[in-house]
């Protein structure tokens, strides 16, 4: 019982820290006008494209681990 819990907490943790990295692209993407102006454009998006995608991976394994908890 204890053990599906952590499950679901733990799933819901990687979530949080999930959404959290989109915020952290959004800001990335916020900046990017002035990258631009900069010329370092391919360096943000290459920024972008990898914190999405690990923000990606992180939802996606915090919603399986939690939907595997309450299946339990």
């Amino acid at each position: 019982m204890a053990d599906n819990e952590a499950k679901r907490e733990s799933g819901a943790s990687l979530m949080f820290i999930g959404l959290a990295v989109w915020v952290v692209d959004l800001l990335v993407i916020f900046f990017l006008p002035a990258g631009m102006k900069l010329g370092h454009r391919t360096t943000f998006v290459g920024i972008i494209v990898g914190l999405g995608v690990a923000g990606l991976i992180l939802l996606m394994t915090g919603y399986f681990k939690r939907g595997r908890a309450s299946e339990e």
